[in-house]
């Protein structure tokens, strides 16, 4: 996958989790650059989730959202 390709999914996976938690804003997006810790942080903080929680809904999103996280999120590790 090129660069402009796993940019694309990026902001497709971005798309996603907007959906997802729409308290989140485009600067908090920006800033997590598909970091999962940092995004179950910042839902913590967000909708005042224990961060179990927190970690386990990212854990779920993930998996419900598989093929964008693999060709977006895994290139930035």
């Amino acid at each position: 996958m090129n660069k402009d390709q796993a940019a694309g999914q990026w902001k497709q996976l971005k798309g996603k989790v907007k959906e997802q938690w729409g308290k989140l804003t485009d600067d908090d997006l920006t800033r997590l650059e598909g970091d999962q810790e940092q995004l179950a942080g910042r839902i913590q903080e967000r909708y005042g989730v224990a961060k179990e929680e927190a970690e386990r809904q990212v854990r779920d999103f993930r998996s419900k959202n598989a093929e964008y996280y693999r060709a977006s999120v895994g290139t930035r590790h």
